[in-house]
C-alpha cells in the first residue's frame, strides 16, 4: 500500500477520544472525560431546523451564511466587545473547530510558525501540522495559575512566526484572561506584525469574573484578530456543526472562496436552527450557565476535602485536577488503569501537553449525581 503524507503521519492521537472511546465500551462507565452539555436541545430550535425541512429550503446558502444569521452574530459580538460588528465581517462555519481550521488556512504558509499554548486543546497543533505550519509551544505555568506571561510568548517569536493563538476561558483550563492581560496581549501582537487567532468556544459561560474577548481591543473595523466562535457548546449544539469567524474588514472575497474549497457552506437547517438560538429565548444558556456552576462547586468541595489541588475554574465546563501523587509520571497511563478499576473517565492532561503531565480534565457538563460519584473515587492525598 502506498504510504499516507508525511503530515498526516506526524499527527498524534486524540487521547480525549482515546480514553472517551474506552469508556464508552465499558459497561456504566463514569464519563467525565469529554464536553458534551446533556440538556435537551430547546424546541424553538429544534422547530427551526425542522420547518427548514418541510419547506424544502436544503440548496446552497451564500459561503458565509445566511445573512440574518450572520447579522445575528454581529449583534452578538457588538454586545460584547462594545464594538460596533458589522454582518459583512462574520463568516458562519461547521463548528469553531472548521473555524479554526479555515482561519490557519488563510494566515500560515507552509513553514510558518503558529504559537500554541501549553496545556491547550490538542487540535491547535493538529490543525497546524495537516497545514504544513509548525505549532510553537508558550507555556502556561501551574505557578502563574496557568496564565500566559508576555515575556515567555516574546521569547519564542521567531521570523517565522505569524500566528498567536489564545484561549479564554481556556479548554482544559477553566482559566480566564484578565481585561488587562488580554490587552497585553493584543499590543503584543501589534508590536510584533502578529495575527491573533482567539478561540472564544466558552464566552457564555464564566462565573464571577468577565468574558472579555481580544476583538474589544482591536478597532472599530477590526486589524489583527480573527475570532472564532461556535454555539456547540453555548446551546448544546454540538452535532449540528455551527460557528462563526469574526474577521477584520477587507477578507470577505478571500474567506468565500476558501470556505468553497473546503466545505462551501454549512447545512441550511443546522444556519435556521442557529439562527433560532441565537434570537429566541435564552433560558438554555442561563439554566446550563447555573448547572456548571453548581457542578464546579460541587466537584471542588469533593477534591478540597480528599486534599487534590485544582485550578479554580473561572469559565468554560472544566476542573483541572493534579493526581501526580498516584500518576506515577504517566498520566495517560493512570487514566486507563483508573476506568478499568474505578469505571471512571478523566481526560489525562498530557492530551493538552507536556504540562498537563500528572493533571486531569474533568468535564462538568453532566448529571450533578454521576460527577459527585466520579469525582468521589478519585485517589486523595496521603
Amino acid at each position: 500500500m502506498s504510504q499516507l503524507a508525511a503530515h498526516v503521519r506526524s499527527v498524534d492521537p486524540n487521547q480525549i477520544r482515546e480514553i472517551t472511546q474506552a469508556a464508552w465500551a465499558t459497561p456504566n462507565a463514569v464519563v467525565l472525560s469529554i464536553g458534551e452539555p446533556g440538556f435537551p436541545t430547546p424546541v424553538h430550535v429544534l422547530q427551526a431546523a425542522q420547518e427548514t425541512l418541510a419547506r424544502d429550503e436544503t440548496g446552497y446558502t451564500p459561503n458565509a451564511g445566511i445573512a440574518p444569521l450572520r447579522a445575528a452574530f454581529a449583534e452578538r459580538v457588538s454586545a460584547q466587545t462594545g464594538q460596533d460588528t458589522d454582518p459583512s465581517r462574520i463568516f458562519v462555519t461547521s463548528g469553531a473547530q472548521q473555524g479554526l481550521h479555515l482561519a490557519m488556512s488563510m494566515l500560515l504558509d507552509a513553514g510558518d510558525e503558529i504559537l500554541i499554548p501549553n496545556p491547550g486543546y490538542p487540535t491547535f497543533a493538529m490543525t497546524a501540522r495537516l497545514l504544513h505550519a509548525v505549532p510553537v509551544e508558550y507555556p502556561l505555568h501551574p505557578a502563574n495559575g496557568f496564565q500566559p506571561q508576555i515575556e515567555e510568548i516574546e521569547a519564542r517569536i521567531t521570523p517565522r512566526t505569524r500566528v498567536l493563538l489564545l484561549n479564554s476561558p481556556s479548554n482544559p483550563l477553566g482559566a480566564v484572561f484578565s481585561p488587562d492581560l488580554t490587552r497585553e496581549l493584543v499590543e503584543l501582537a501589534r508590536r510584533r506584525g502578529l495575527w491573533i487567532l482567539s478561540d472564544e468556544c466558552y464566552e457564555a459561560f464564566t462565573y464571577d469574573v468577565p468574558h472579555v474577548s481580544p476583538l474589544a481591543y482591536d478597532g472599530a473595523n477590526g486589524g489583527r484578530v480573527i475570532a472564532s466562535y461556535t454555539l456547540s457548546k453555548t446551546y448544546g449544539l454540538t452535532g449540528l456543526r455551527v460557528g462563526a469567524l469574526v474577521t477584520p474588514a477587507g477578507l470577505e472575497a478571500q474567506l468565500s472562496t476558501v470556505m468553497e474549497s473546503i466545505v462551501s457552506c454549512v447545512a441550511s437547517p443546522s444556519q435556521y436552527a442557529a439562527l433560532a438560538a441565537l434570537t429566541g429565548p435564552q433560558d438554555y444558556v442561563r439554566e446550563a450557565a447555573a448547572h456548571y456552576r453548581g457542578n464546579r462547586d460541587a466537584a471542588s468541595a469533593i477534591l478540597e476535602a480528599k486534599g487534590i489541588p485544582f485550578l479554580a475554574a473561572q469559565g468554560a465546563f472544566y476542573l483541572w485536577a493534579d493526581l501526580s501523587h498516584v500518576s506515577g509520571g504517566d498520566i495517560r497511563t493512570w487514566t486507563r488503569q483508573f476506568l478499568a478499576e474505578e469505571g471512571v473517565a478523566v481526560a489525562p492532561g498530557t492530551a493538552f501537553g507536556s504540562i498537563g503531565e500528572g493533571w486531569v480534565r474533568i468535564a462538568l457538563c453532566g448529571r450533578r449525581d454521576e460527577l459527585v460519584a466520579g469525582v468521589t473515587r478519585l485517589p486523595g492525598v496521603g
